[in-house]
């Protein structure tokens, strides 16, 4: 772990986590099956909509290392929210996973010569995202605290 977090730093994951959800928010539009494109189909859009939840938490996170402060609740709901994008990022990833591995059932069709190395580049980009959600989530237990909020009122000044 030490390893990947010296690859990493906290400023490298933020920045690869938000070049990797670009480029999938372009794939999300893209047809394996068929090399094209479809903007006209609502269930493309739902991965770019949850992606904003990530990019909020991405720069939340920067933010709170940067200016150094704390944890604060909205943090925390942001973080919340992301568990639940977390798990659609894992139900792609084996979508994308099942993608690959049903080629052998359309042989008999006609399948376009860039379905294997666009379909790996995907799914490790998913991959990827994975491991990159589960890292900014550890530099923010490491960096920014945990979410302690049971003696919070004890440390605002009222008149300020």
């Amino acid at each position: 772990m030490k390893f990947i977090l010296k690859i990493l730093p906290w400023k490298k994951t933020i920045n690869v986590s938000i070049a990797v959800i670009a480029l999938l928010i372009i794939f999300s539009f893209y047809g394996l099956y068929t090399n094209s494109f479809y903007l006209l189909k609502p269930n493309n859009y739902i991965f770019p909509l949850l992606s904003l939840t990530h990019l909020t938490f991405l720069y939340v996170l920067w933010f709170k290392i940067k200016e150094d402060e704390l944890t604060d609740p909205q943090m925390r709901n942001i973080e919340y929210i992301l568990y639940v994008v977390f798990a659609v990022y894992v139900f792609k990833t084996f979508e994308s996973l099942f993608i690959l591995i049903s080629y052998s059932e359309f042989q008999n069709h006609i399948i376009p010569a860039s379905f294997f190395p666009l379909g790996i580049l995907i799914f490790l980009l998913h991959v990827a995202l994975l491991g990159l959600t589960l890292l900014a989530i550890k530099y923010r237990k490491d960096l920014v605290g945990d979410y302690k909020f049971d003696d919070m009122n004890q440390h605002i000044d009222s008149w300020e």
